[in-house]
């Protein structure tokens, strides 16, 4: 498997349209000569996509004057594009297998959008019983947990997803319907956008896979490990692939030793095709987890929701795991997990910087950068706004 290029093709294409846009504005004054109206300029454009107003303009320039480049681009985060394009085109990829832009708003990235928004705590995001929708009375149709048309209503009419009268925060197991309690709810792990594209078939070691992707900025191959125990590997996977046990080893046991028992979170969660919504059977581990156990019969059998992170210890104790006990029962407390490694600090910080900066982290100052935006991050409750703030300010030039 290959890293995730956080700076991908969308991504590309989105840095062209803005180059073309800050060339026709007059932006891309050079960073020896840029001077506060050029560095205003650029910051809104890279911020929001869209040229900003004279008057916006002109705060922005008089803030960066006075040095204060960080409440500049507050200013520039006022503007309602920055949540409806900017940051739904920054979320959408963390929604789908394909890591594309092109997907409608769902409950997943309108819950990130709300959450930025209103500077929630973003390490809450994995294991929080809240999820954003449209307040009655913004779409003929209201949430539903089979379809994703409420969404689409809210996003084909526009709405002002910068005003908390239109997007709001709700519990997702009080939503009219729920079938998930509030101890099993986990952000947006548990959003119907998640359980269609990661609890569908296979063995719902995808939502791990996308979980550490989008939150740690590690696929499966940078974080293969294969010092740590085999015990706790599924049936499922043979210890002799293509009759040559060396490939197990060598190859496979680095990823499955750790992911096989972080996984075992997921064990009650099930994409249902036939109703189209997440399902949770707690207490009854779904079928998926024991599928092609005669593979190797002796691997193990998942009896329950409890993980274990074996990955505390060896190469990928480098993540930088809170301290705690390592282990918990249930997707609630993996999302915590992940949400409190240095790692999550530092991938939102770098996954921003790509989004702003048009380009990915690519030098040591860069990386020093990167790193004082996360403890900054860290030291500011986890509000992401301010990361981008911080990220729009240190790309702004000289």
């Amino acid at each position: 498997m290959t890293n995730p290029d956080p700076f991908s093709t969308a991504r590309r294409m989105r840095f062209w349209l803005l180059a073309l846009l800050i060339l026709v504005t007059g932006g891309l004054a050079s960073s020896a000569t840029a001077g506060p109206r050029e560095q205003a300029r650029r910051m809104h454009d890279r911020l929001v996509g869209v040229p900003p107003s004279e008057a916006v303009l002109t705060d922005m320039q008089n803030l960066i004057a006075a040095g204060q480049p960080i409440q500049a681009a507050y200013r520039a985060m006022e503007n309602p594009i920055f949540y409806s394009s900017s940051l739904k085109n920054f979320v959408s990829p963390w929604t789908n297998q394909a890591q594309t832009i092109f997907e409608p708003l769902n409950d997943y990235s309108a819950t990130v959008i709300g959450m930025i928004r209103d500077d929630m705590r973003f390490d809450r995001v994995l294991s929080s019983d809240m999820i954003y929708v449209g307040a009655p009375g913004t779409t003929e149709t209201p949430y539903s947990h089979t379809d994703n048309v409420h969404y689409e209503e809210l996003e084909e009419s526009r709405a002002d997803l910068s005003n908390p009268a239109v997007l709001m925060a709700v519990t997702q197991s009080g939503l009219p319907g729920a079938q998930l309690p509030s101890s099993a709810t986990a952000g947006v792990l548990t959003t119907r956008a998640a359980g269609e594209e990661f609890f569908s078939a296979g063995t719902n070691r995808r939502m791990f896979r996308f979980a550490a992707m989008n939150y740690m900025c590690r696929d499966l191959e940078q974080l293969k490990d294969t010092t740590r125990p085999t015990n706790r590997i599924r049936q499922d996977v043979s210890r002799s692939p293509g009759g040559d046990s060396s490939v197990f080893l060598n190859s496979c046991s680095g990823c499955h030793s750790g992911m096989d028992p972080m996984a075992q979170a997921f064990a009650y969660y099930q994409w249902d095709d036939d109703m189209e919504r997440v399902v949770y059977t707690p207490g009854q581990v779904q079928p998926k987890y024991l599928i092609n156990a005669s593979a190797f019969p002796m691997g193990f059998a998942t009896p329950d929701d409890t993980w274990t992170n074996l990955w505390r210890h060896g190469p990928n104790a480098s993540l930088g795991w809170a301290n705690g006990p390592g282990e918990g029962n249930g997707a609630k407390s993996l999302g915590l997990e992940i949400t409190q490694t240095r790692a999550f600090s530092v991938c939102q910080v770098e996954k921003v910087f790509a989004h702003v900066c048009l380009r990915g982290v690519s030098s040591q100052t860069d990386r020093d950068e990167v790193e004082r935006i996360a403890d900054v991050f860290e030291a500011d409750n986890f509000r992401m706004k301010r990361v981008f703030a911080e990220v729009a300010s240190a790309c702004m030039g000289n």
